[in-house]
């Protein structure tokens, strides 16, 4: 189980961090996620990627202002540069990182 503080550690001490929130009741929280997985690691090798689970951890998801799912925050240097909710494209994920995170990583 996660806690707004070890996440906000991972952040901060992690060059690139994907939250995915979702629930065990939201198939498309459950399609979505391995390619959304996938995508990034073929993608960046530096992402720290932690899944919350909204229906146990209300208490992180209402920190974060997440009140959809799934949902997908992309921490760049300690900061939020993606925030995408309910209807995405994995490529389009993908296009939004990749620029920043190639510079960053140069």
């Amino acid at each position: 189980m996660q806690t707004i503080e070890s996440i906000n550690e991972i952040i901060k001490n992690n060059v690139a961090v994907m939250l995915y929130f979702s629930a065990p009741t939201c198939n498309v929280c459950h399609a979505l996620k391995p390619k959304l997985l996938a995508g990034i690691e073929d993608n960046f090798k530096e992402f720290e990627i932690i899944s919350v689970d909204v229906s146990v951890e209300m208490e992180v998801a209402a920190h974060f202002s997440v009140f959809a799912i799934p949902t997908v925050l992309i921490f760049l240097d300690g900061r939020e540069y993606v925030r995408k909710s309910r209807h995405m494209s994995v490529d389009a994920v993908i296009d939004e990182i990749r620029r920043p995170y190639e510079m960053m990583m140069s």
